[in-house]
C-alpha cells in the first residue's frame, strides 16, 4: 500500500488537482494531509517528516498539492513497478543525471502543459537527484533516513538532499517513466532556495564535486551570486525557446486554417 502525504497551503488547489485524482484511484492507499494554511510548519522537511512518521504504507509518496495523476490505476501501476527495483532508496517523476543539463522526466508542467525535461524514458532510470514535486520512499528506508530539517529549513531541495544522502548509504535513486501533470512551471528560485542550496553544497561537497538538479547544475567553487545570474539567463533562454515553439505552432495552425 502507498501512503500519499501532502502538505498544502491552498485547499482549493488541493481539491482541484491532487485530491481529484487520488479519489479516482482503484488501489488501496492511505492519505495523510498536512494543513499548513496557518503556517504551522516552517519547512517541507519538518512537515513531511511528521506525515512520514505516521504513515502505515510500505511506500511513502510525498507529493505537491498541484499534481494531477493522469489515470485511476496510477498508484497501482507505480507500486508494481517499484517492487521490481532492487536496492531502491528513493524514486520520483523527474530528476537529473550526472550530465550537464540532463533532466530526465515524462512530466508535463505549466499552463499550457509542456515537457519539463529534455530526456523522456520508457523504463526506470538511475539519476543523481530528484525533483520535489512527487517522490516515493520505501518505509524501511525512511525509518533509517528522514528529511534533513537542519539543512533543508525552507521549502526547496529536500528531495535533492535526500537523494544524495541515500546514495551515500548505498541506495539507488530512480526516475520512473510514469507521467503526471504539475501545474507549477517549476522555476521558483527564491532567496530561500539559494540559502538552502548553499547548505546542501557544503554538506555534500566531499562526495559530490557537482550536484545535478532539475533546476541547474551546481558546483562548490563558484559563488552563488554568479549562479543566480547564470540561472536568470538560463531561464530567460528557456522561456524564449518556449515562446518560439508556441509562435511556430500558431503560424502553422493559421496556415492550415487558411489552406482549408
Amino acid at each position: 500500500m502507498i501512503s500519499v502525504i501532502c502538505v498544502y497551503n491552498s485547499r482549493a488547489t488541493l481539491d482541484a488537482y491532487l485530491l481529484k485524482s487520488i479519489k479516482a484511484q482503484t488501489s488501496d492507499h492511505e492519505l495523510i494531509l498536512l494543513d499548513n494554511r496557518g503556517g504551522g510548519f516552517k519547512s517541507a522537511a519538518e512537515a513531511l517528516n511528521s506525515g512520514g512518521r505516521d504513515a502505515k504504507g510500505e511506500l511513502l509518496m510525498f507529493v505537491h498539492q498541484d499534481v494531477l495523476l493522469p489515470s485511476a490505476d496510477w498508484l497501482k501501476n507505480v507500486e508494481a513497478s517499484l517492487s521490481q527495483l532492487s536496492n531502491l532508496g528513493i524514486a520520483g517523476v523527474a530528476g537529473a543525471r550526472e550530465l550537464k543539463r540532463c533532466v530526465v522526466t515524462n512530466l508535463k508542467q505549466g499552463d499550457p502543459p509542456g515537457p519539463a525535461g529534455n530526456v523522456q524514458i520508457d523504463r526506470p532510470e538511475k539519476v543523481q537527484t530528484l525533483d520535489e514535486c512527487l517522490i516515493l520512499i520505501p518505509r524501511s528506508v525512511f525509518e533509517k533516513l528522514e528529511f534533513d530539517e537542519e539543512t533543508c529549513d525552507d521549502w526547496h531541495l529536500y528531495a535533492v538532499d535526500y537523494s544524495l544522502s541515500a546514495r551515500k548509504l548505498g541506495y539507488d535513486v530512480y526516475v520512473i517513466p510514469d507521467c503526471v501533470y504539475h501545474r507549477s512551471s517549476g522555476d521558483s528560485m527564491s532567496d530561500g532556495f539559494y540559502r538552502v542550496l548553499n547548505k546542501v553544497l557544503v554538506k555534500h561537497r566531499d562526495a559530490y564535486p557537482v550536484i545535478y538538479t532539475t533546476n541547474g547544475d551546481w558546483s562548490n567553487p563558484y559563488p552563488l551570486v554568479i549562479y543566480r545570474l547564470l540561472r536568470m539567463v538560463d531561464r530567460l533562454y528557456y522561456h524564449y525557446l518556449r515562446l518560439k515553439r508556441m509562435a511556430r505552432s500558431a503560424v502553422l495552425y493559421a496556415i492550415g486554417r487558411g489552406a482549408a
